[in-house]
């Protein structure tokens, strides 16, 4: 049962659905007794796993009790496992590896899980005919199902030891701490490490990125920003185009926001577009996972004495994003755009109430009149151009451009006042202030 894989299964004689709708159904309430045979089982046999804490053996059950009923209410369901479905299962790797957990025992440890699991389902199947015929037709999902489970919490354990081990994790973190004062080491490990991504002595076109967790999806304790910062890095270090990985770092790792610094080198063929695309689509990808996060993206710097700068391009960017985050990338705006989106309330309330009720009342019905204005606007005041744009008549646009004048005391024709309209249209569009927090 892999993401793309699990299909809706063959017809089965009524008979036999019923039969396996009743055995799946059980052994879906069974989920913690499972849990706890499965968990007698890794501290009888796991040294990894006896003499843990009682949160610890607590955090152990609730995933395997989480995962049997995943992987069954999918089959009831006959549909497919999401990325999203899995998303506590990499999450509860990553406190694994972070709480040293050997990647054998953790191994071995899905292992009793699925003989638990498998040894209740026969024993509830029964030995009816249909039982049978019922059992083998949940065994070939049920089997790909566990692989992914695995493969899945496999990864994500050794993604996290591999870029957050203490040796690996403290180089990161000085190297990241020199370059965000602007210079680059010159002594030690750090520059091998420094090249290692792509950044080196000659002037390179650098990106500062900076990240934050703003919502997970079935939280779990105060433990869970850390995890999922942990997973966010993880990720950006992966968005590099330069053939080399982007260092990516979680700073404040002590604190419940913990925060994602990382410094994307664009190498010589690498472009800042194309960076900020696999920024986007790494934003998707978390979300799937149940991380929502905010994406802050600073211009590109040409050495790096002057990442300080682009660090605090990167946080401004991330200022202006609403509650539930986003990714704003600095090189695609305008500066008139970004301008707006810094616009206080005092900028609002210099808008003339008539445009503010002119566009209010548009909105409604439509914006007709906001993308005639729009449409103007990029066609360099060329009103046939406009019209053509919009696909309407060249006297329908007139009429437009006429009404505009009309409700707003704008003309359209004078730039000062077309300036105003599209003020008032960016500010429309943009996050009010009191949502970005400012």
């Amino acid at each position: 049962m892999s993401a793309g894989s699990h299909t809706v299964d063959s017809p089965l004689p009524e008979r036999v659905r019923a039969e396996r709708t009743r055995i799946t159904g059980g052994i879906y309430d069974r989920a913690d007794e499972i849990a706890d045979l499965s968990l007698s089982e890794m501290l009888a046999q796991l040294p990894g796993y006896a003499g843990r804490d009682a949160e610890f053996r607590a955090d152990v059950h609730d995933q395997v009790a989480r995962l049997c009923r995943t992987g069954l209410r999918a089959l009831l369901d006959s549909r497919r496992v999401t990325a999203a479905d899995l998303a506590g299962t990499r999450r509860a790797a990553v406190r694994r590896a972070r709480s040293g957990l050997p990647l054998t025992d953790y191994i071995t440890a899905f292992r009793l899980g699925q003989q638990a699991f498998w040894k209740s389902l026969v024993a509830h199947a029964g030995n009816a005919p249909d039982a049978r015929e019922a059992t083998l037709s949940m065994v070939l999902p049920l089997t790909r199902y566990c692989d992914l489970v695995s493969t899945q919490a496999t990864h994500a354990y050794l993604e996290f030891q591999q870029h957050h081990s203490a040796d690996a994790g403290r180089d990161s973190r000085e190297l990241l701490d020199c370059l965000l004062g602007g210079t680059l080491p010159e002594r030690g490990p750090l520059p091998a490490a420094a090249a290692a991504y792509g950044i080196g002595p000659a002037p390179d076109r650098l990106v500062v990125v900076t990240a934050a967790v703003c919502g997970i999806r079935e939280p779990r304790g105060d433990a869970t920003g850390i995890e999922a910062a942990h997973l966010v890095s993880a990720a950006l270090a992966r968005t590099a185009v330069n053939g080399h990985r982007t260092l990516a770092v979680v700073r404040d790792a002590g604190t419940r926001d913990p925060e994602v610094v990382a410094v994307a080198a664009l190498g010589r063929a690498g472009t800042v577009e194309e960076l900020c695309a696999r920024l986007k689509h790494t934003h998707e990808a978390l979300a799937g996972k149940g991380i929502a996060t905010a994406l802050g993206v600073s211009t590109v710097s040409a050495g790096v004495e002057q990442l300080p700068r682009a660090r605090q391009e990167a946080r401004a960017a991330l200022e202006l994003l609403p509650d539930d985050g986003g990714v704003m990338a600095l090189p695609e705006l305008s500066p008139f755009r970004y301008l707006v989106l810094r616009s206080d309330e005092t900028a609002r309330n210099l808008v003339d109430p008539r445009i503010i009720r002119t566009l209010t009342e548009d909105h409604a019905k439509g914006a007709v009149l906001a993308d005639t204005i729009r449409a103007f606007a990029d066609a360099d005041m060329n009103l046939r151009e406009a019209a053509d744009t919009l696909r309407i008549h060249h006297n329908t646009a007139k009429y437009r451009l006429r009404r505009i004048q009309q409700l707003t005391g704008r003309n359209i024709r004078s730039v000062a006042d077309l300036v105003d309209l599209l003020v008032a249209l960016e500010l429309r569009a943009a996050p009010h202030p009191a949502a970005r927090g400012l």
